[in-house]
């Protein structure tokens, strides 16, 4: 039930945004989609994950017994099959160094507490230490930032960019920086504790209280229960620190993000802003002014320090970040970081974390991202669709209340936070993403992403420890049983992938190949579905078809969610596709780029265009005109 409404709250939504933005702009079938350079595909992998070849799989396991990837499992080889799967960007995720249960004090590192930690492996998103990176991930651990750099002149020796994870909004409860550059102080190093605010504290805190771990409930216990050192249910912090979530209370519940602190922006808790605000206007402004504006302004200490950890990985070699829960962060800080971060790289890649519709356009165009998740609409739609429930007469209504920021909406079907298309949990099939992943792949400019395993079609069944089936563990030594199969002891060549593996990789390299290729997706979109709805006898809501067009390629992408059902009927293009793609009465060869077997013809006679199509169930068609 609470899917349900949640859903149908979600089409309620999209069709007040589209009725706000139609009275603004012309109806769908008229949308023209800004040109862009090309397609951009990210591959996120969990770097952890990605070379472990242990099969183990133990509950809770140890690094001993359960393995773990390193940096150098990254070869040249292995990063040139991601590339030629059709990737231009690798995002690792999980290298900043982040509180883990091993230990690592012969390096200087200190032991961290499983009071306060997720899992074995730790959550990549409380961050210990912002200027080194995850010694599991080393060979040797002292040199594990020289072990790091080599991995990112590997990528992009192969032609690869990289780009890895920064989260504003909160950092571990126990950071601690080991390898600071000269000058740069801890977070918190100068708070004063006394006070719950101030505008330069890093923190927020309950002045003369004490953190206390949360009450354990339903089962759960660090490590499993495992007896372990600094595992007694307590850890020492006075004052104590507001949670990451945003929690204020001194002892968090088991549901907060309590491994975590909130980092202060300089936004007081009632709520008011102590830094200067954008002037009216300036969401049309450059970054560069957006730069000049920040200059001569005092602005609060976490600012300065979070600029300065990104163009410390920026010098380092990165080439862009994927910004977690970027909304919890006021839009003010985003302007001064990404302004300073475009005047050093104008090409960095920016994504951002960000869930409410609502402050889309706010953070692309006052806070200067290029690109945030379409999680709330696209995602959230195509997966009910591919459930079973949906229906796809709501996604041209979503492309079109975004159509003048489409380009910066990243499209995905999996990451690290949403559950394995492959599991009973979510569609069951990985074939059942076919059609969705080409939908996802060619119906805008913006870039495309896909996690690590999707190829392969892995379900995220294993019971790693923390957390439950269905997400591959992003907490807990693991292995990913399809990847293994693929990574084949580290031959990087499928060598022990079943043929259904190999099929849908080669499905997924078909598609994102063509994405990238194709200066259609880079240019003109328009939607036929609603038009084919009406005149089109035999096709139905389980169908979505779309036409894109630059001025050397057009296209016809259509695709059949339905399992279980063959559809044929004639296609038809409206009239003012005719006109735009100036098309004489006559006939016209088509031919499928996916695969180059399904081939057909469209007729185009006194201002009407057919072409019959006949589609298999979860197939996809993109249509070339020859």
């Amino acid at each position: 039930m609470r899917n349900q409404l949640k859903y149908l709250l979600l089409i309620a939504v999209v069709a007040l945004f589209s009725c706000q933005n139609n009275k603004k702009s012309e109806s769908v079938q008229n949308t023209v989609m800004k040109e862009s350079p090309k397609k951009e595909v990210v591959y996120q992998v969990f770097t952890r994950l990605f070379g472990n070849t242990n099969t183990n799989n133990k509950p809770w396991g140890t690094i001993e017994e359960n393995g773990v990837g390193k940096f150098n499992d990254f070869t040249e080889k292995a990063l040139k099959e991601i590339k030629d799967l059709g990737v231009t960007y690798i995002w690792y995720t999980g290298v900043p160094h982040h509180d883990v249960i091993r230990d690592y004090t012969k390096y200087g590192i200190s032991n961290d507490d499983p009071d306060i930690v997720k899992g074995r492996a730790g959550s990549p998103y409380a961050v210990k230490d912002y200027y080194n990176v995850n010694p599991d991930l080393a060979v040797n651990p002292k040199n594990r930032l020289q072990e790091f750099k080599a991995l990112v002149d590997r990528t992009h020796k192969v032609g690869l960019k990289v780009i890895i994870d920064i989260v504003p909004n909160h950092v571990a409860r126990n950071y601690k920086g080991l390898t600071n550059p000269k000058g740069v102080e801890d977070f918190g190093a100068s708070d004063d504790t006394s006070k719950t605010y101030d505008v330069n504290n890093n923190f927020y805190y309950n002045p003369n209280e004490a953190f206390k771990v949360p009450v354990w409930e339903n089962g759960y216990l660090p490590l499993g229960g495992e007896k372990a050192p600094l595992a007694d249910g307590v850890f020492k912090e006075v004052p104590a620190k507001w949670t990451g979530n945003g929690s204020r209370l001194s002892q968090p519940h088991i549901n907060d993000w309590y491994e975590t602190v909130k980092v202060n922006y300089g936004i007081s808790p009632e709520g008011k802003k102590d830094f200067n605000e954008l002037p009216e206007g300036f969401e049309n402004e450059d970054y560069k002014k957006h730069f000049e504006f920040w200059k001569d302004k005092t602005v609060p200490s976490s600012w300065i320090k979070f600029r300065d950890i990104a163009l410390y990985w920026l010098d380092f070699g990165v080439d862009g970040f994927r910004y977690d829960m970027a909304e919890m962060v006021p839009v003010e800080f985003w302007s001064y970081m990404n302004s300073s971060i475009k005047m050093k790289r104008p090409d960095a890649f920016l994504l951002a974390e960000v869930y409410n519709p609502d402050l889309y356009r706010d953070y692309i165009k006052r806070g200067k991202m290029d690109y945030l998740y379409d999680k709330v609409q696209l995602y959230d739609t195509i997966k009910h669709i591919m459930q079973g429930h949906g229906s796809t007469d709501y996604i041209a209504p979503i492309q079109d209340n975004l159509k003048d920021i489409e380009h910066n909406m990243l499209h995905f079907l999996e990451n690290h936070d949403e559950q394995r298309i492959a599991s009973p949990e979510f569609a069951g099939s990985p074939e059942k993403g076919k059609p969705a992943m080409v939908v996802s792949a060619t119906i805008s400019t913006s870039p495309t992403m896909i996690y690590f395993g999707q190829e392969f079609g892995e379900p995220g069944a294993e019971d790693a420890g923390f957390g439950d089936p269905s997400r591959t563990s992003i907490f807990d030594y693991i292995g990913v049983p399809t990847l293994q199969r693929w990574v084949n002891n580290k031959q990087f060549d499928g060598g022990q992938s079943t043929e259904k593996e190999k099929a849908l990789r080669d499905f997924y390299k078909r598609l994102l190949n063509f994405t990238i290729k194709s200066s259609a997706l880079a240019g003109h979109y328009q939607d036929i579905h609603h038009f084919n709805r009406q005149h089109t006898e035999w096709y139905n809501d389980k169908v979505l078809s779309f036409v894109r067009w630059s001025d050397t390629e057009k296209l016809i992408i259509i695709s059949n969610f339905n399992a279980e059902n063959t559809y044929g009927f004639e296609l038809s293009l409206p009239q003012d596709i005719i006109e735009k793609w100036q098309l004489k009465d006559g006939n016209y060869k088509v031919e499928d780029q996916l695969y180059k077997t399904y081939k057909s013809t469209l007729k185009v006679s006194n201002k009407q265009a057919k072409v019959r199509v006949d589609i298999k169930p979860l197939e996809s068609f993109i249509l070339k005109l020859k």
